[in-house]
């Protein structure tokens, strides 16, 4: 026979599998609802699994924050947002860092689960079956940034749509020959929507495209702009997934003696700081990190007191235009 989970609980009673979780660990939930939930815990013969059991102790005012990179301006921007905006209601912000390694992400929740934390702030980069059974196992609400499930709480930038928004300004300014400096797949919204926002927009011009793919570490793309330098009379522009990446790339053009915008044009993706005070100052997409990560706090504590929250939330963007990119037309 098929075991029991909260989501089916959650689905049988008509509620959130937040509220069944605040239930389940003792928390405030209404007459009506917990009467509902008792009946239906009872004619399923809902046993919480071993996991579950040990957390019925009460959770602390901590919320943890599961980060991809310590040394990631993304990470560090919307770590300081959720920070403000917890102190400001009388939580704290227990940080773990996982170097980009899909295992320490998965102990990370469980960890962070023993350790009573309130609920968990993940700024994802992937998600797998297996991030999925933890969030299920620990029974504490979860919220996603960066990436998107069905079934997790999920607060989404809009990298497609900014991705198509700008290379159609591209296609625009008459770019026809691009390089795309993109990551690995594993990555849906850097390796994925970006792109695909991308290619949408350039193909919908008739553009060439070409894909290199490269890692998110600036020293990783200082060579693939030294090799790029030897393709500018037959490229236009080349476009970077992220900010760090175009200035890896810028940095491998320097080196070859290619000057930017004058022999190729650049752009970035993110609006970190010094895109505006280099020069030249880089084209790129601004993602509000800092108040996503406000709202970030917003959403987990409406959770934990079961509120009514979207599965899917987009955040906001804003094109960025300066100096790197050349209007060619």
């Amino acid at each position: 026979m098929k075991q029991v989970t909260i989501k089916d609980i959650a689905e049988l009673a008509g509620v959130a599998k937040s509220t069944v979780s605040r239930y389940l660990n003792g928390g405030s939930v209404g007459k009506a609802t917990r009467e509902k939930l008792d009946r239906v815990i009872r004619e399923t013969n809902y046993e919480p699994n071993q996991f579950a059991q040990s957390l019925k102790s009460k959770q602390t005012k901590m919320i943890g924050v599961i980060v991809p990179r310590l040394d990631s301006y993304a990470a560090s921007r919307t770590m300081m947002g959720i920070d403000e905006r917890l102190t400001e209601r009388g939580y704290q912000m227990l940080v773990v860092n996982t170097a980009q390694q899909t295992e320490r992400e998965i102990e990370q929740l469980y960890n962070l689960a023993k350790q009573k934390v309130a609920g968990i702030i993940w700024l994802g980069t992937t998600v797998t079956e297996r991030h999925l059974e933890a969030i299920e196992a620990i029974q504490i609400p979860v919220l996603l940034i960066g990436q998107q499930h069905d079934n997790v709480h999920s607060l989404v930038y809009p990298d497609y749509e900014a991705a198509y928004a700008l290379g159609t300004r591209f296609t625009e300014w008459g770019h026809r020959n691009v390089v795309y400096v993109g990551v690995s797949e594993a990555d849906i919204a850097v390796g994925q929507n970006r792109r695909d926002g991308f290619l949408k927009a350039f193909f919908e011009a008739g553009a060439h495209v070409k894909l290199v793919q490269t890692t998110f570490k600036i020293e990783d793309a200082i060579p693939v702009g030294e090799r790029l330098a030897k393709e500018v009379d037959s490229t236009s522009l080349i476009i970077c997934a992220t900010d760090n990446i175009a200035l890896g790339v810028l940095k491998g053009l320097a080196n070859q003696g290619i000057s930017v915008p004058n022999d190729v044009s650049v752009s970035g993706f993110g609006g970190y700081d010094f895109t505006e005070v280099l020069h030249p100052s880089i084209t790129t997409v601004h993602l509000p990190y800092r108040r996503t990560g406000a709202k970030s706090a917003d959403m987990m504590l409406q959770l934990l007191h079961g509120d009514d929250v979207p599965m899917k939330t987009f955040t906001i963007f804003e094109l960025k235009v300066r100096e790197s990119v050349d209007n060619i037309k």
